[in-house]
């Protein structure tokens, strides 16, 4: 993408769910550094997003940040209609905001399935459902889910989680079926093991014994996944649609 100022009306408009922390981070900040303006969504830690923000406005990029819980269809259409009314536009949408609550399924309540499942999962659809008629009116869009190795492998103690990013899979393959002709494409990036907050924090031992199992012997840069979804969104990856893209390492091939 070319660098475009703020006042240019053709400058592209990226909504990113979960944008302030990790992986979402370092899409924000790829995609802004690009030259679009990114909409940084966030749930509760408004102290990660305002600095983000200010980080990336000293650089001269565009971003803006919007609270909202992605499981709230009400917060969902709330967020997308602030960001149309700031800049007139959404191009990109970024299904990135996850949580996990690990427990194996006989000690797992119902209400930690749902709690993953609402936010993995049917967050991504009240997003999508609230941006897609704007995408499709424009005969473009670019929608990429950010699912997980978890889903195409599973992991004990994570069904919950490795239910909802195999969802987020069967949902990009519809989806991208259902609005190919009109110029929106609807693709996937599964991360392996990406060095996060959370992964840096487990013990030396788990971790060594965790990087065995990837062949390139390393964990993955958030950086790395940034770069996949930069690729997905070009204006030129309009024959890529219902992809999942793997960003593991060879953990899963």
């Amino acid at each position: 993408m070319t660098a475009i100022t703020d006042t240019n009306p053709e400058q592209r408009v990226a909504l990113v769910t979960g944008g302030a922390r990790g992986i979402g981070a370092a899409i924000t900040t790829a995609l802004a550094r690009s030259g679009a303006h990114v909409a940084a969504g966030y749930s509760s830690n408004a102290k990660a997003a305002g600095e983000l923000a200010g980080k990336l406005s000293a650089e001269g990029a565009s971003v803006s940040v919007h609270q909202g819980n992605v499981g709230e269809p009400a917060d969902c259409e709330r967020v997308v209609s602030e960001v149309l009314d700031q800049r007139g536009r959404i191009d990109y949408l970024v299904n990135n905001a996850g949580i996990t609550v690990d427990k194996t399924v006989r000690k797992m309540s119902v209400e930690d399935w749902h709690a993953v499942l609402r936010i993995n999962l049917s967050g991504a659809f009240y997003m999508t459902k609230a941006v897609l008629d704007h995408m499709t009116g424009n005969s473009f869009g670019r929608i990429v889910n950010i699912s997980s190795v978890i889903g195409q492998t599973g992991s004990v103690g994570q069904a919950n989680y490795a239910s909802s990013k195999a969802g987020l899979i069967g949902f990009s393959k519809s989806l991208a079926q259902e609005v190919a002709r009109k110029g929106v494409t609807v693709n996937c990036v599964a991360p392996g093991y990406i060095e996060t907050e959370m992964v840096a924090a487990m013990p030396p031992e788990v971790l060594e014994k965790l990087l065995t199992g990837v062949p390139v012997g390393r964990l993955g840069q958030a950086s790395e996944i940034a770069r996949a979804v930069q690729f997905l969104v070009d204006d030129e990856a309009g024959y890529i649609t219902g992809s999942v893209i793997s960003v593991n390492g060879g953990l899963d091939m």
